[in-house]
């Protein structure tokens, strides 16, 4: 009976061992499935006792700026809608579409002949009006002589002079006419009233232009400096009072798919908040000598007031709970729950308003599989972190 009650003993223990999945050869001396202590109480002691791989990060304590983000828009300070001011033909283009143009470069030749004949028929009728006065100024000096000796009615001298005036008048209406024409003919002449950079053509040559249409033939818009607006919430409007009565107030734009930023500083606020919004009209002269900012376009614009100290952390570093905000500090390798209070974040740093005194080991990448006062190691840094 007892060789019997051995034999079912080696057997139960093989069967509970093919269960488990291991080897009867790997089982320990004393190990005992139906014990508390088997397989299923010692794997979460074993799991326990394990430290955890994590990334970590050092919190800084560093100058950042004090800044808010918003959205503005990119206006030219100047910008010039060509249009025709005589009814003519275009007769040359002297621009490639969407270059940049120099105050006083020639950009359209119309058509002028029919103001220059119209000029040279003014000419004329100045000549024969000199003519006529020359004539009746010499009527004037010899009906002076006559009347003096007596010898004709003073109402031929009188006549004279008036002639004299119709004449010196026509000849002045003569000169006037010729001025307006010579000023037409300078407008088939269409030059850039300031530089920057043109639009397209709106029409080519031989198209017949007028003064009367609505759609200018060309845009030419200021590039560089340019104008960046935007609406600052009105909360913020002392503090960036402040920043410019100290001369530490600029901004940053930031176009959407351009790594590079434009640099400017704030140069208006508008004289009146907006109640339906809230928001205070603000504007920025950027200098924009490699025309980062394009006339239109929507920006990101990061209004820096000023530079304080304060604690940074990377912001994958930062969890939030049911408490707020948090992070893991790691000292003598383990991990212990530290609430933080976030001020602001800038890229991809959080600036800290307080938990961190700064130079503390933080973790940023394995939080999931920490709790307070778990066993780390940290992995080594990943290649061009």
């Amino acid at each position: 009976m007892k060789m019997r009650n051995l034999v079912l003993g080696v057997a139960t223990a093989l069967a509970v061992a093919a269960v488990v999945g291991v080897k009867s050869d790997l089982l320990p001396e004393n190990w005992n499935p139906w014990s508390s202590q088997g397989a299923a109480g010692q794997a979460p002691r074993a799991q326990a006792e394990r430290a955890v791989q994590v990334d970590v990060a050092a919190a800084v304590k560093k100058r950042v700026p004090v800044s808010v983000d918003l959205l503005g828009s990119v206006t030219p300070i100047a910008s010039v809608s060509i249009k025709p001011r005589v009814d003519t033909e275009i007769r040359a283009v002297h621009f490639q579409d969407g270059t940049m143009v120099r105050q006083g470069d020639i950009l359209f030749t119309l058509d002028s002949s029919a103001l220059e004949a119209q000029l040279r028929q003014a000419e004329g009728n100045l000549a024969k009006d000199k003519a006529q006065l020359e004539g009746a100024e010499r009527d004037v000096n010899r009906y002076t002589g006559l009347v003096a000796k007596g010898a004709t009615p003073i109402i031929n001298l009188e006549a004279s002079q008036t002639q004299v005036g119709v004449y010196q008048g026509a000849i002045v209406a003569d000169q006037a006419a010729i001025e307006n024409l010579k000023v037409q003919i300078g407008y088939c002449t269409i030059r850039a009233a300031i530089s920057g950079r043109v639009s397209m053509a709106a029409l080519k040559v031989g198209n017949f232009i007028r003064q009367a249409d609505l759609t200018p033939i060309a845009t030419i818009m200021q590039t560089a400096p340019v104008y960046v607006t935007f609406a600052l919430p009105q909360r913020s409007l002392p503090e960036l009072r402040a920043a410019l009565a100290n001369e530490s107030a600029n901004i940053e734009a930031i176009v959407p798919g351009d790594p590079r930023k434009a640099g400017g500083q704030v140069t208006m606020i508008e004289n009146t908040v907006d109640q339906t919004t809230g928001t205070v009209p603000v504007r920025a002269t950027m200098p924009n000598t490699d025309e980062i900012l394009w006339p239109g376009t929507l920006v990101t614009v990061r209004l820096n007031f000023r530079e304080e100290d304060a604690v940074t952390v990377p912001s994958i570093a930062v969890q939030v709970g049911q408490s707020g905000p948090y992070v893991f500090v790691i000292k003598d390798g383990v991990a212990t729950v530290r609430p933080v209070k976030v001020a602001r974040a800038i890229n991809a740093e959080s600036i800290l308003e307080s938990g961190l005194d700064g130079g503390e080991t933080v973790v940023t990448e394995g939080q999931l599989l920490l709790n307070d006062g778990s066993k780390v190691s940290t992995r080594p840094a990943k290649v061009g972190s």
